[in-house]
């Protein structure tokens, strides 16, 4: 149910009025177990909320025309609509003052809908972020001089957005590259795989994931309905980094040659598990290395 009060000292309006001010559709007064039940039996399924028309025969067929997620482009919905800087750190409420890396790198990022925090949490590794709009093209990107490519998160198949696959095809050979989720499947598809719609999405805070490089297993959060299929890329020097497992579908990947790697999983998430959070560190590594390499 909808809590019709805030408690939390740094809460400034309720959720009832922030859902109005982003013009997001909520639902309250149903039986969530029952409906998670039918999701995790029948897979994820067309549904239509309303509040004018309440007719369960029209609004069943409005549910059975419309398009779905597949092919749709979400990503133009979200991305900016020009390029800013990104340097804002956020606020950590144990440490109020933290004491910043210089900015030694500078990153352009892809947005398909970028977090806030993903870009936080690349600042407090010391970069200076550029965001670009998802139809930024590779000439623009390489005009930034950067030290790195960043792929964002964002909503819906990836198999949607060909503008940016194309883009970022051009950058493979160019830029360390270091995708998330929508990001990392984006990649997955501008290297020759495919991507295909789960039976249902991975959505919250406690999903397993095994890094096969160490064998640890990370507990991740995750909010997406397609997967790279990685066996169906050509290029044999990209592997499976981490897998799922509750479903053993691909949670990332690297290539063995190139500066370039992605998950699926959110290593930035708050709330949520930070066990991700050395991904950020290897991107800088990254960077740092093909700096070197390139003055010798």
């Amino acid at each position: 149910e909808l809590s019709p009060i805030e408690s939390n000292w740094r809460s400034r309006i309720t959720l009832n009025e922030f859902l109005k001010r982003h013009n997001i559709v909520g639902i309250q007064g149903i039986d969530t177990r029952a409906l998670t039940k039918h999701i995790r039996t029948y897979g994820a399924r067309k549904a239509v909320l309303s509040t004018i028309d309440l007719d369960p025969n029209s609004l069943i067929k409005k549910a059975k025309e419309s398009l779905g997620l597949i092919g749709k482009d979400l990503v133009k919905e979200v991305t900016s609509e020009t390029p800013y800087g990104w340097e804002n750190p956020g606020f950590n409420i144990f440490n109020s003052s933290p004491n910043l890396p210089r900015a030694k790198f500078k990153v352009v990022a892809m947005d398909f809908g970028a977090k806030h925090n993903i870009l936080r949490k690349l600042v407090l590794n010391g970069c200076s972020c550029v965001v670009v709009p998802a139809k930024t093209t590779a000439k623009e990107i390489l005009s930034y001089e950067p030290d790195g490519l960043f792929l964002s998160n964002g909503p819906g198949d990836p198999e949607g957005v060909p503008y940016a696959i194309d883009e970022i095809k051009k950058l493979l050979d160019k830029l360390p590259i270091f995708g998330i989720c929508l990001g990392h499947q984006l990649l997955g598809l501008a290297l020759g795989g495919k991507t295909y719609k789960l039976k249902f999405g991975h959505h919250g805070a406690n999903h397993p994931v095994m890094n096969l490089e160490t064998r640890r297993i990370e507990i991740t959060s995750q909010n997406h309905g397609f997967a790279v299929d990685i066996d169906s890329i050509p290029d044999k020097e990209v592997m499976l980094s981490h897998i799922n497992l509750n479903d053993r579908t691909v949670e990332g990947m690297k290539h063995k040659g190139l500066p370039i790697f992605s998950v699926q999983y959110h290593p930035e998430a708050s709330p949520g598990p930070h066990d991700g959070g050395y991904l950020f560190e290897r991107f800088v590594k990254m960077m740092e290395k093909n700096i070197q390499d390139n003055r010798r």
